[in-house]
């Protein structure tokens, strides 16, 4: 095969699988202009289309889903071959790109980090913040972070920064002002501060004690999608959040805010990063990997 051609191919799977020359563009370092004017030579010299185009979006023709299905694996296969010789290098180089929720992205920022420059210093950490669940393996990613009962069952997880309760939170002010709740059904007449999921709809809290199990729909004057921003406002005394444990630890140990209805919180749950069992571990994933187990010593 000729190198241009194998450089085309792949250019080819990257624009059918972002759907977009410009996403595409960007991953491959080069103009949405030039990406198209190489698809569409390759289109000639193959003799057929294989890209739908319209002014706002791509897509594979039937054509192109064919060739897609086969292209993938087959470059897969090539970058474990190439993947394997990199320990006669002498050391890990490449780049791993990640998929994380916010609280995951600020984990593996301070914890998870620090080690991967010590350690592999060569290896590109790509980090992608997304709140929705996604299928890491069509989106291009080796590896993602996710609470461990939400992994798919066919996935391999690695638990990493110890275990995370959900709590309530509200700054002394406001509790001052308007009295602390003894029980979860108490907070409808309490300002409770909305979290919207990404989804679109709002998260409901959940409580648990003695084996008894509560859900409550709070209501109140703000409804936010980001637990930092959540923690800053009941810092500022707007209503009481409900936040994975690591999102307020800071405000906590300071006074900023107290912990309510702490005799209601649910059972802890982890937080691991998860990456596809049934293939190869490139060597920037294992690498990270290691990073993560040596995070957790």
């Amino acid at each position: 095969m000729a190198r241009h051609s194998l450089h085309d191919l792949t250019a080819f799977v990257t624009v059918a699988t972002r759907r977009s020359f410009r996403r595409a563009a960007d991953e491959l370092g080069t103009a949405p202009s030039t990406l198209s004017h190489a698809m569409r030579a390759l289109e000639e010299r193959m003799g057929v289309r294989l890209l739908n185009r319209t002014t706002r979006s791509v897509s594979p023709t039937e054509a192109g889903f064919e060739l897609l299905s086969r292209l993938q694996p087959a470059l897969a296969t090539l970058d474990e071959a190439l993947d394997s010789i990199a320990t006669f290098r002498g050391s890990v180089a490449g780049t791993v790109r990640i998929n994380a929720p916010r609280l995951g992205a600020s984990l593996l920022v301070r914890d998870v980090l620090p080690v991967m420059a010590e350690r592999f210093p060569d290896v590109v950490v790509d980090l992608v913040v997304e709140g929705k669940l996604i299928d890491i393996v069509s989106a291009g990613f080796d590896a993602g972070v996710r609470l461990v009962d939400s992994i798919p069952k066919d996935m391999i997880a690695v638990p990493f920064a110890g275990e995370v309760s959900f709590i309530c939170v509200a700054s002394p002010a406001y509790l001052e002002r308007f009295g602390e709740p003894a029980t979860p059904d108490e907070l409808t007449r309490h300002r409770c501060i909305g979290h919207r999921v990404p989804g679109g709809k709002l998260y409901r809290w959940e409580f648990e004690r003695a084996g008894q199990a509560l859900t409550i729909e709070a209501a109140g004057p703000i409804i936010l999608d980001d637990e930092e921003l959540m923690v800053d406002a009941a810092i500022k005394g707007l209503g009481i959040a409900y936040v994975a444990s690591p999102a307020a630890e800071v405000a906590l140990a300071h006074g900023h805010l107290r912990q309510v209805l702490a005799a209601w919180t649910p059972a802890p749950e982890r937080i691991a990063i998860y990456y596809p069992g049934h293939r190869a571990v490139p060597p920037a994933l294992r690498a990270f990997l290691d990073a993560v187990k040596a995070s957790r010593s």
